[in-house]
Formats: structure tokens, sequence, C-alpha cells
């Protein structure tokens, strides 16, 4: 005999049904839609770009203006939350330490926070890290690859400078001079970086990101839709490092570009995918530690992150869509979420802006202050340890000291250099600086042993590193040379790269 069911229950199901329907109805409605905006879109293209790769990005103008409006407000510096901005800051003046855990590489001359990604090639011509080539003898010191990720100059360049125009080789690339491609590499981080100018599918354009997946088995090209908006940022937002010229296992691959991710996206797999090459960056001067300098972990970063670990992309949050009339698109003025609090975290999270507002100021200062009782420590570590070879110490005693402030180094810069990790990932940012922090204390303890061994009991004497420039002074760097000679070449070299872009129709200006 059949169960009936009750009158409640039948009601419970009728309205179970509607919701459902009406939630089918809201999607349904919602694909149409895009589909509508994005036949819209290339249905009134005005231009049919037959190449993946267009350089200029004024050419996208007339077919994407939304886009390319909001693009241009990268340009914008205005912005300003509690610790960081948009505009150029000095880090080294505001953490003169940093001089000197530096010191014997190019970052301890000028290192100064990001600006948006319209001034990108701007700040590279004039950063005093890039030399001056062709002004007063100076020889230029730096690879080609130094412009990899400043623009869509540079896969056009990669292919161009190939043997083989059938093959995207970038060995030739890589193995220029960063002044050879001086007028070539001329219109900023654009359009053609992230997409196929043909279909505008989301493309990463660097070839390191592709064949660092291939190398554990994946395919970049199968990601889908939601990795890929994260991707395109990650083929630049991410560590990597330049082969040594004179490396034996990678003859004539001198400057070529890699990302150490063979052994995972951790801090502590790079360490161990560069301890099995024997690699490092640097000799530190003072302490003599094979350095590993990190670059920008962005993107291995923000996986370690709750948001990451739940399939948020980069875009969801720096990228959040807008809305005009009946056009909904991403907002390319790539920027700070919290520029942006309703579009960004409240699309998900329910509290008033200004308690999110402050969740993320409380997790950036905690790690702010992490990271300056390790800054000191491992300052301090460098010139003990100098101390201590000028006392005699040997290489066996001074090992297990170099191993330590290699590690601890490695895992401040990894950390901080993550632009945006005391948001992305606090708990990983705290931890690598606990751990810094604790080998960084153990070098010295070591240090204070092997002085005590070579006769020395007390305290070292310490220099005065109270500013940037009596640091720099301290290492033996001559910064009015310096920019003097940086000055000379942003007023006679910088230029006529530029107006040879422009005559050879490089560079557009509107």
């Amino acid at each position: 005999m059949e169960k009936k069911l009750k009158k409640w229950q039948g009601w419970a199901l009728f309205g179970g049904a509607m919701v459902i329907v009406f939630l089918l109805g809201l999607l349904v409605s919602s694909l149409m839609e895009r589909r509508a905006e994005v036949a819209s879109v290339f249905n009134n293209k005005r231009t049919e770009f037959t190449d993946s790769i267009i350089a200029q990005n004024e050419k996208f103008k007339a077919d994407y203006p939304r886009e390319y409006e909001t693009w241009a407000m990268t340009e914008d510096t205005t912005f300003h939350s509690m610790y960081n901005a948009s505009n150029e800051t000095d880090e080294l003046g505001d953490r003169p330490e940093m001089v000197i855990l530096w010191a014997g590489y190019a970052f301890s001359r000028h290192y100064n926070t990001p600006r948006g990604h319209k001034h990108c090639l701007e700040d590279l011509r004039k950063i005093l890290r890039t030399g001056n080539p062709g002004i007063d003898g100076d020889e230029d010191m730096q690879p080609a690859t130094c412009w990899t990720c400043k623009g869509p100059d540079v896969p056009r360049m990669m292919r161009e400078m190939s043997d083989s125009k059938s093959v995207f080789d970038p060995t030739n690339y890589y193995a220029a001079k960063w002044s050879q491609l001086g007028s070539e590499i001329v219109n900023t981080v654009g359009c053609s970086d992230c997409h196929d100018a043909r279909t505008m599918d989301l493309r990463p354009a660097r070839p390191a990101l592709y064949e660092a997946w291939a190398r554990v088995g994946k395919d970049v090209r199968k990601a889908s839709h939601q990795e890929m908006r994260s991707l395109v940022c990650a083929q630049c937002h991410t560590e990597y490092y330049f082969i040594k010229k004179d490396d034996p296992k990678n003859p004539g691959k001198a400057n070529y570009l890699m990302f150490p991710q063979d052994k995972g996206l951790t801090c502590e797999a790079a360490e161990e995918y560069f301890d099995s090459i024997g690699f490092y960056d640097y000799i530190h001067p003072l302490s003599k530690t094979p350095i590993l300098k990190a670059q920008h972990p962005g993107y291995e970063m923000a996986l370690q992150g709750i948001h990451g670990q739940r399939g948020v992309s980069c875009a969801d949050c720096h990228m959040p869509y807008k809305q005009e009339g009946g056009v909904k698109f991403s907002d390319h003025r790539i920027t700070s979420p919290l520029a942006n609090i309703d579009r960004t975290c409240q699309t998900c999270h329910r509290q008033d802006a200004e308690v999110l507002k402050q969740n993320v100021y409380d997790r950036q200062r905690m790690t702010r202050d992490s990271r300056t009782k390790l800054e000191k420590q491992l300052a301090a570590a460098h010139i003990e340890a100098k101390f201590a070879w000028e006392k005699g110490a040997t290489e066996a005693e001074m090992k297990p000291v170099l191993q330590l402030i290699r590690s601890s180094q490695w895992r401040w810069d990894y950390a901080f250099a993550s632009h945006g990790a005391s948001f992305h990932a606090p708990q990983e940012v705290q931890r690598l600086f606990s751990d810094g922090l604790v080998q960084a204390q153990e070098a010295r303890l070591i240090i204070s042993k092997i002085l005590a061994k070579h006769g020395f009991i007390g305290d070292v004497p310490m220099p005065d590193i109270s500013t940037k420039e009596k640091a720099q002074a301290y290492i033996g760097l001559d910064m009015s040379k310096l920019k003097e000679k940086k000055q000379k070449f942003l007023n006679e070299i910088a230029p006529k790269w530029i107006e040879e872009a422009k005559k050879n129709g490089k560079l557009i200006e509107l």
C-alpha cells in the first residue's frame, strides 16, 4: 500500500522545486547575458588581428574601450592604505638593514615599492640596479632577460630573434644584452601579455611558465578559465632565476629564465631545488654566504593561503567585475582589493567594509613586526660573521653559520618579496619569518662560540647603519657616482631608445 505524503511535505516539495527552478532561471539568464555581451563585443569589433601578439596596447582601444580605459588607470598612484601605497616609496630608506642583507648585490643600491603596470618600463630604466650602459665606459652587465616581464614587446622579440620562426625559442633573446633591446621593449605591460590578440582568450605569453609546468607533467593550455585568471599573473609574479653562463649542465643557455618549481610550490621546495643544483645568486661580501635572492613569488605564496586553496583567482580580487549599463567587464585597473571592497571582499564576506579593512591591517601589522625583528638579527649575523672571519675563523667552523644565514635570509626574502603575502597567506608568512628568526639567532650563537674559541669574548662592535646612506657607505657603495651616471643615462641614452621606437612604428602615442 502506497504511503501518502502529508500535506506540509507536498508543499515543501513544491516550494523546493520552485526555488530550484528560480535558481536555474537565474543561472541561464546570467549565461545568456554573458553570451550576449561576448557576442556584442565581437560582432562590433573594428579590427581583426591575424597575429596572436600585438605589442601596441593602443590598437585595442577602439574594440575594448572599457578595458583599455581602466588599464590606463594603472598610471594613477594615489591609492594609499595603512602600510602600502601605489606610489613609489624608498624601502631601503625605511629599512636600512636591507642594504646590509643585499651587500654585494645591486638591490643594495636601489629598491622601491612597485607602482602600477603603466610605470614598469620607466621604473626599470631609471632604477640604479640596471646600470648605465654607454655612459663613461660602463659596460652592459644586465641581460635582456631583465626585460622579460615588462611588456608585450618581449614575446614579439623572442619570436623574431628565434633561429626557427616556426618554433617559439627564446634562447637568443635571453642571451642578448639589456641595452640591445632598449628601443624594442617600449610598450608597457598590456593586452597581449595576457590575451591572444586574435580571440582575446586568456593566454600567458611567457615560455618559462609552460616549460616549468611541462617539467612536472602538466600542460598550461589545459588549465581551466578560472585557473587562467591567475596563470596570466603567475607568468611574472613568481619566483625565478637565470641559468648562469658558465653552467656546465646547460651549455648555450646563458641567462635562460627558469622557474624553480620542479620540487613544489613552497619556500622549502624552491630551496631544496636550488640546493640540489648548487645555485646561489651572489656571495655576500661580509659573511661570505652564498645567498639566494628571492624575486616575487606572489603566485606560489597565494596558493598557500585560504583564498588560493578555495580557488579564488588573482583577477577575482585585483580585477573585479564592473557593470556599466548592460555590460559586465573586468576592471583592468589592477590595484589593491582594498580600493574596491564592495566589488572584492564583500562579494563573499558580509562584514562591514571597515571591519574587513581592519582585519587586513591587523595581519599586515603582525607580519611587519616579525619582519623587522628578523631583518635586525640577519644584519647583525652578517656583520658578526665578517668579524669572525677577521679573527681567524676557519671554513669548517663557519660552514654551519653560512648555511643558517642562507636559509634564514631565503625565508625573509621569499616572504616579504611575495607582494601582498601578509594578506594572501598570513599564517605562512608568519611561519617563514619565525623560522628565519630562529635560524638567524642560532647563527649568531654559533658565531659567539667561534669567536670565544679564537680568543674574543664580548659584543662584536657594530657599525652605524641607522640610515640607508650610512649602510651604503659601510658596504662601500659610491652612491653619488652611481646616481650621476644614471641621470646621464636617462638624459642621453634612454630618450634615443624612445625616439627610435617611435620612428620605427614600435611605439604609438595617442
